[in-house]
């Protein structure tokens, strides 16, 4: 009979800010307590994959319900992600926020890298998105004020996200989001600016594209594309073909549907703007001036960092048993595994050349954008 082993705490805690704690690093030779609690839950019956892909897969931990990611080790090194999975590593480690995934632990073995994981019930937001085809705005309001809430405690500690879409976002028992997969972020000093190429395609800030550096306004860029989409079911600039994506991020032109709110239009609006020093979130006012918004008018911010509020996402989640339900990877409860980030495609040489020409009229004329019905409306909203 193996000992009784004390789990830590994950990294979760009452306050929305604590101070960051370093880890080691994966290459420190060290026999687990988690590796030691999943061989003892393996004995309990029959796994349960919560998620499935081409490296790896998640499964859930039976004593206690944990993620656990499993990572080949020769699928990272033939596709060079070794300083993405030491970021994600170390970037959850370092974390102490309820709206961030619980990180226990990580250990490995002779064929791969292991991260144990909080299991959030709920499921993956995307999911949740396709399933209803758009949120309900009380519904996007909940989900992106708890991004809001996770972003300022990564930008408060230095870390910029880089990657934040639906398919990130993971719903807990209550119905709190919180962000997963670390991939892609970056430790940044306040002023500096990296110069990578990374995220998806459809959310990609303009500054990104054009690689003249870019900083901790990118997550702001994609938190305006993140409630478009939540709001109307696609992102602002889809297409199928990346190049015509990039294209229309620069061109900067988008409708907003007749049905979308004129907060949740100026929201959007000012989250989106070109210029990056002038987005909502990074000019003098900081994260505040999201917070202060009209839009979150609903949102008691104290309560909700404290995890009190009622969650309008408790809808979304479906009654389901621990033991079943969970082998399809987008099923209530499941965690969809998606690979280490990739970077995106990157911009033909013709492309570069049309990019640069639309990034500098694209300060010439503002971002533009229009309504249901073709009326210009970003430039108004410019200054509500």
């Amino acid at each position: 009979m193996a000992p009784e082993l004390q789990i830590p705490e994950p990294n979760s805690c009452p306050e929305p800010c604590c101070v960051a704690l370093e880890a080691p690093t994966l290459t420190e030779p060290r026999r687990s307590l988690a590796a030691v609690h999943y061989e003892e839950g393996q004995k309990q019956g029959q796994r349960v994959v919560l998620g499935t892909g081409g490296f790896g897969r998640v499964e859930l931990v039976r004593a206690q319900l944990f993620a656990l990611k499993r990572i080949r080790k020769d699928w990272v090194v033939r596709t060079r992600q070794q300083e993405h999975m030491l970021t994600e590593r170390r970037v959850l480690a370092r974390s102490r926020c309820p709206f961030i995934v619980g990180f226990f632990g990580s250990f490995r073995d002779a064929q791969h890298i292991y991260l144990l994981l909080e299991f959030c019930q709920g499921g993956e937001l995307w999911t949740k998105l396709r399933e209803v085809r758009c949120f309900e705005e009380p519904l996007a309001v909940f989900c992106s004020a708890c991004v809001v809430e996770g972003l300022e405690y990564l930008h408060g500690h230095g870390i910029v996200y880089r990657d934040l879409k639906p398919e990130n976002l993971m719903l807990d028992q209550l119905g709190y989001v919180k962000l997963v997969d670390f991939g892609f972020a970056k430790e940044l000093e306040r002023g500096e600016k990296t110069f990578s190429f990374c995220g998806t395609p459809e959310y990609l800030a303009p500054e990104m594209l054009c690689h003249e550096g870019h900083d901790f306004a990118v997550d702001f860029w994609m938190l305006g594309i993140l409630v478009f989409e939540m709001l109307v079911g696609r992102p602002p600039f889809h297409s199928t073909d990346p190049q015509k994506i990039y294209s229309r991020i620069l061109d900067g032109i988008f409708s907003f549907p007749a049905f979308l709110s004129e907060a949740a239009c100026s929201l959007i609006a000012k989250l989106c703007r070109r210029r990056p020093g002038q987005r909502l979130g990074n000019t003098a006012s900081g994260i505040r001036g999201i917070k202060k918004h009209r839009w979150f008018g609903a949102i008691r911010w104290k309560r909700l960092a404290l995890r009190q509020m009622e969650a309008p996402t408790i809808q979304l989640l479906k009654e389901v048993g621990m033991e079943c339900g969970m082998g399809d990877a987008g099923g209530a409860g499941g965690l969809a595994l998606t690979p280490p980030p990739r970077a995106p495609p990157m911009p033909t040489s013709s492309g570069t050349r049309l990019i640069r020409r639309q990034w500098r009229r694209s300060f010439r004329d503002g971002m533009r954008s229009s309504d249901g019905n073709g009326t210009a409306v970003g430039p108004a909203l410019e200054g509500q």
